[in-house]
């Protein structure tokens, strides 16, 4: 045998190549390069092997396009795919991306998603739409990226500039199916027409069973962030059905139907959850609403409010505490602006008393206490309620369904958690600083988060039901051992294994045919 080896290498492996699997399923680097064209003279390699690499980065291991070379080279990945090192430069990637267009992102991801889901058997009866957006660190005198503006910024970063994302997702997994990259000043409900037309345009042209017939149409769900008129105009003409909220607040006189009305929807599906429906006209229509009460919402509110409670009571008592001492130097109406700040969080002020009285700083008083009895009829009045409506009739879809759709927003909701999550299918940090560069890193993140979402849901039929960074971090354990035996003159010779792998990691391995990578000897 060659004997002792002089020294070892451990490369990434089986999370690299079974992303690299799913993407080749995909048909990414094709589908780009069919639509953008030949590469680029000066490119390092196709266009579509840059978008490829760069979905698959974000899965994995998200860097900065800088530090991508010295990624790669801690994998396995060039024995499958030969790159020179200077053709993983950032600059020649970039001078790869100038050869796509908006329209050609879109196109691209419509292309991607037709053949996934045709490949992948998707379930398109269901689908659920959101909003988002993510903090960039974009120079505030920048004015080459419009996409990035100051707005409300989801993540508490009211110092930086943020982009906006729309996603409608699949019930099926939660996997991508239209994104919407939109500047961050703008509210989320402007968006909502955009999107639901290019769904109906994408939809069309998946030729989607069944989806023309009475009855048989496609759902979509969204919270009630997105409800306006001309929304709602746009949705009674599109041949989708839907499933949305009203604010509780709104519609004061079913809040105040008294507990007998409700029925228990179904106490296996849906425990400690009761219900009963109405018929009211909203956004010019006359429409279905399911009134629910929920004893878990309940709970979650009462605690909630509980905290918010006793925050007001410290703020309070030590407004008390300082007027008693006489040693305030504010006015009356300072105070008094003081205290009703505090008494502002939601439904403090209707159960928390608070009496000021003096007239000059030295001589002011407080006093404050909390009515039970307030408290009590607040919380029989509004938590653990939720007003639901939807187009669709009992016929179609019973109480129980309608819960069921609703209740379906998690699927897009845990998107953008997981593209939030810093270590594996990460969004942020995003640096880049023109818009066109902005919108293939949403574009390629979002494509990652559409691998990942997709590889969960193939582990999941398989019987091995695993979070995506439960999933990754399975399969990165099967790493790839070089053995290098240094002879007396030349190069090095190299012998290359994987390492052991567990009961889980030998499913993984062959579900997503890691055989087809595994070094050969």
């Amino acid at each position: 045998g060659p004997g002792e080896p002089d020294r070892s290498r451990h490369l990434a492996f089986g999370d690299v190549a079974a992303v690299w699997e799913m993407l080749r399923r995909l048909r990414v680097a094709e589908t780009v390069d069919e639509v953008v064209g030949s590469r680029r003279a000066d490119a390092g390699a196709p266009a579509g092997t840059y978008i490829a690499l760069a979905a698959l980065n974000r899965v994995v291991d998200p860097c900065s396009k800088l530090a991508f070379s010295e990624w790669w080279q801690k994998t396995a990945g060039d024995r499958w795919l030969r790159l020179s090192p200077a053709a993983l430069d950032h600059r020649r990637f970039w001078d790869a991306m100038d050869a796509i267009g908006e329209e050609d992102l879109a196109e691209i991801e419509r292309r991607i998603v037709a053949g996934m889901v045709q490949a992948f058997s998707i379930d398109l009866s269901g689908l659920v739409l959101d909003m988002t957006n993510f903090a960039t660190w974009i120079d505030s005198g920048n004015e080459r990226a419009p996409i990035a503006q100051r707005g409300h910024s989801k993540q508490k970063r009211s110092d930086l500039r943020i982009c906006g994302l729309g996603l409608v997702v699949s019930k099926d997994g939660g996997v991508p199916l239209v994104s919407h990259a939109y500047p961050g000043n703008r509210p989320d409900v402007t968006q909502f027409g955009s999107m639901v037309r290019e769904l109906v345009a994408r939809f069309g042209a998946l030729g989607v069973a069944g989806a023309d017939r009475e009855g048989a149409r496609l759902t979509l769900v969204y919270d009630a962030g997105q409800n306006s008129e001309d929304n709602y105009e746009l949705l009674d003409g599109a041949p989708l059905s839907f499933v949305g909220s009203l604010p509780p607040s709104d519609h004061p006189e079913l809040l105040a139907i008294g507990a007998g009305r409700y029925r228990v929807v179904d106490e296996e599906a849906f425990p400690g959850l009761r219900a009963f429906e109405t018929a009211k006209v909203v956004f010019g229509k006359q429409r279905r609403l399911v009134v629910c009460h929920s004893d878990g919402l309940h709970g979650k509110q009462s605690r909630g409010f509980d905290q918010t409670l006793a925050k007001a009571h410290r703020q309070l008592g030590e407004v008390q505490a300082r007027l008693a001492r006489g040693r305030t130097r504010k006015a009356k109406e300072k105070v008094a602006a003081e205290i009703a700040a505090i008494l502002a969080p939601r439904w403090v002020s209707r159960v928390v008393a608070t009496t000021l009285t003096g007239e000059a700083p030295a001589g002011l008083r407080l006093s404050f206490s909390t009515d039970d009895k307030a408290r009590a009829a607040l919380e029989a009045e509004l938590f653990g309620k939720r007003i639901l409506f939807s187009d669709k009739t009992p016929e179609q879809a019973p109480t129980a369904q309608i819960v069921a759709d609703y209740r379906s927003q998690e699927a897009v909701e845990g998107d953008f958690r997981q593209m939030k999550d810093p270590k594996v299918v990460s969004f942020s940090p995003m640096f880049h600083f023109t818009e066109h560069k902005i919108r293939v890193h949403v574009f390629y993140c979002v494509l990652g988060l559409m691998v990942a979402k997709l590889m969960v849901r193939e582990a999941g039929k398989a019987g091995l039901h695993l979070s995506v960074r439960a999933l990754l971090s399975s399969l990165s354990g099967i790493e790839e051992t070089v053995l290098l035996y240094q002879g007396e003159r030349g190069r090095p010779r190299a012998r290359r294994m994987l390492t052991e792998q567990d009961t889980t990691q030998r499913r993984l391995y062959d579900l997503f045919g890691l055989k087809d990578y595994e070094p050969k000897r």
